[in-house]
């Protein structure tokens, strides 16, 4: 079996390949891909393969995908640009003869009001028009997208949000790239299947504060702002209109609930439970 990672430079990725080799996938069976050299070249010290690849540049994936049975597409990271480089992969995939591919999607993908939710609707669409089995990972939050609030909690003893009472199911990173990695080692068992991958637990902003105010050993209070005043807040400090309107759509999204509630899905898979936000918020302490 030989395994080809789209992104493995990338937080989520390096720790997919981490996990493969701590469950016993043979290094040499596993092969990282990403623009980042230098990265690349810290990954290959672990003994995996190694290619660089741009999904700008379809002539670069067909090396890297050559004699794969099984391919992680770990999401990219620019709206509005992901789509045609999914579909690049996609497509290069297929023209390689890949037999599987396992997608990083969005909770709830084809369903959701998330306003990032149409990318990864669309490339669930292009992987099932491909033909190639698939195996649809929709992960929700990272404990880790909260770095920011940690940091104003630290710095100010309090954070700001317009998130209302909405739940957060979310988990640490670790824990979703466990799941890829079950499923990578064993796809057969995963065909065509979707998972809906949620922490065990979800909270509020303003347990959030409460969790932080434990870690931090100090007050921590959660300021709740319209979405206009969100937006307002976070070009004041120096975002560009366009994503401190992201962000702020993002919290309404969360006020809305369209990350939903836990799911069990993710413990089922690695088969512990999930880190608790604590331990990661801990972490950064």
């Amino acid at each position: 079996m030989s395994v080809v990672i789209v992104g493995a430079t990338g937080h989520l990725g390096r720790l997919v390949v981490e996990e493969l080799l701590e469950r016993g996938t043979p290094a040499r069976e596993i092969v990282a891909t990403g623009r980042d050299a230098e990265r690349l070249a810290a990954l290959a010290a672990s003994g995996v393969r190694t290619a660089r690849i741009d999904l700008d540049d379809p002539a670069t994936l067909a090396p890297a995908f050559s004699g794969a049975d099984t391919l992680l597409l770990i999401s990219a990271s620019e709206p509005g640009r992901r789509v045609a480089q999914h579909r690049a992969a996609i497509d290069a995939a297929v023209a390689a003869g890949v037999g599987h591919i396992v997608y990083t999607s969005a909770p709830n993908a084809t369903e959701s009001t998330l306003v990032l939710a149409p990318d990864h609707k669309a490339t669930e669409e292009l992987l099932a028009a491909s033909g190639i089995t698939r195996t649809i990972l929709r992960d929700n939050w990272y404990h880790e997208n909260y770095v920011p609030q940690f940091e104003q909690a630290r710095d100010h003893g309090s954070f700001i949000g317009s998130a209302g009472e909405g739940l957060v199911p979310s988990a640490a990173r670790r824990d979703f790239a466990a799941a890829a990695a079950v499923v990578l080692a064993d796809p057969a068992a995963h065909a065509d299947a979707v998972y809906e991958l949620t922490g065990d637990t979800a909270w509020t902003y303003a347990e959030l504060a409460e969790t932080l105010s434990e870690v931090l050993g100090r007050e921590v209070v959660y300021k709740n702002l319209s979405t206009e005043e969100h937006v307002a807040f976070l070009v004041e400090v120096g975002l560009d209109e366009g994503t401190a309107g992201f962000v702020a759509a993002l919290d309404g999204n969360i006020r809305d609930g369209a990350l939903g509630e836990p799911t069990g899905d993710l413990r089922r898979l690695i088969g512990r439970p999930s880190t608790p936000l604590v331990d990661t918020l801990r972490a950064l302490a």
